[in-house]
């Protein structure tokens, strides 16, 4: 079942987040705290650059201001939702009365932080929505197992023969995009879709870096292994194939 949540783009846009904020600081600090727990982020700071955007990605989840130059994007999350969008939103604002945050739930919002917030809660919240997923489309499980290799998700915790290893956030973010195929392959346009943002080049050598990373650490016998020519795959071998 994961296989075909994989195969039908679930994966692609499961840790990519869009954050729609016009104050140049605050949207830098939070694409940032994002960042720097591995979720692939694009930043913009109007209404119709996020409309290109969410035209162009799967995003996970979609991160608004409330008030932005072009107006205030409740109305613009309400006519998507109107047109069958049913990607996650969290609004973010300065506006706190219970009528706001109301509001925000009754256009079509799946959460509301009142500024200022806290980067941990802020983070915290963008996770939860980003694993919400239609009834149709499974979940990966909380800890996934790959011969002696033991990912867990929620705790952000890999271990191998019971030994804990130190991976930084993009480490673990490809790490889990690989476990989520369940075997199957995975390519790098898929990688980089899923675990960097639009900064990235697509033929940069970001994926190769990251992957030699993670092997080293992984250690011996090797689980993620190259398909030549499209991508990666991460399995037990008894033989070394690479």
């Amino acid at each position: 079942m994961l296989r075909k949540a994989f195969a039908s783009g679930w994966q692609d846009g499961a840790m990519r987040v869009l954050v729609v904020e016009d104050e140049a600081e605050l949207g830098y600090a939070v694409a940032a705290a994002l960042r720097g727990t591995g979720i692939a982020v694009d930043l913009v700071d109007d209404i119709p650059a996020a409309d290109d955007a969410v035209a162009a990605h799967p995003y996970g989840c979609v991160v608004f201001d409330r008030m932005l130059p072009a107006g205030d994007s409740i109305r613009y999350v309400e006519k998507r939702r109107r047109d069958g969008w049913t990607t996650p939103v969290l609004f973010l604002t300065a506006r706190d009365s219970v009528a706001d945050r109301v509001a925000g739930f009754d256009h079509g919002g799946d959460d509301y932080l009142v500024k200022p917030f806290a980067a941990a809660e802020l983070v915290a919240r963008v996770r939860s929505l980003c694993r919400r997923s239609s009834s149709s489309v499974p979940q990966p499980p909380p800890i996934t197992r790959v011969g002696d290799l033991t990912i867990d998700v929620r705790r952000r915790q890999v271990r191998r023969t019971g030994v804990l290893l130190t991976l930084t956030a993009k480490e673990f973010a490809v790490l889990e995009v690989l476990a989520s195929a369940e075997a199957t392959v995975v390519t790098r346009s898929q990688l980089i879709e899923s675990c960097w943002d639009s900064r990235t080049e697509p033929m940069s050598n970001v994926v190769d870096v990251v992957v030699a990373g993670l092997r080293r650490k992984l250690g011996r016998p090797a689980l993620i292994h190259t398909v030549r020519g499209t991508g990666y795959v991460l399995e037990e071998r008894r033989a070394e194939q690479d």
